[in-house]
């Protein structure tokens, strides 16, 4: 048996920001859910899993004191300021 995934042409997909950022919410809440409805207790996450990835870079984060978190808010404060400054750079 052959690999035709590996045979066929990769396909280019463009998406908007809002497109993406609903695909990542949904992977995410995917992934919660799973982890959610597990026995409780200790747990192992796969290594594979994207949920793994981003909490290795939590970790990674916390260890360098980069970690910050930002509130639904606090980025419209942000993405405001930013419009605010790129207008006066124009």
């Amino acid at each position: 048996m052959t690999n035709d995934a590996a045979a066929t042409q990769e396909g280019k997909i463009t998406l908007t920001a809002k497109q993406l950022e609903g695909i990542i919410r949904k992977v995410v809440r995917e992934e919660l859910m799973e982890f959610a409805t597990q026995e409780q207790g200790i747990f192992n996450l796969n290594e594979e899993s994207p949920l793994y990835e981003d909490m290795e870079d939590i970790l990674e984060r916390k260890r360098t004191g980069k970690l910050r978190f930002h509130t639904r808010g606090n980025m419209e404060w942000i993405r405001r300021k930013r419009s605010r400054k790129q207008g006066r750079n124009t």
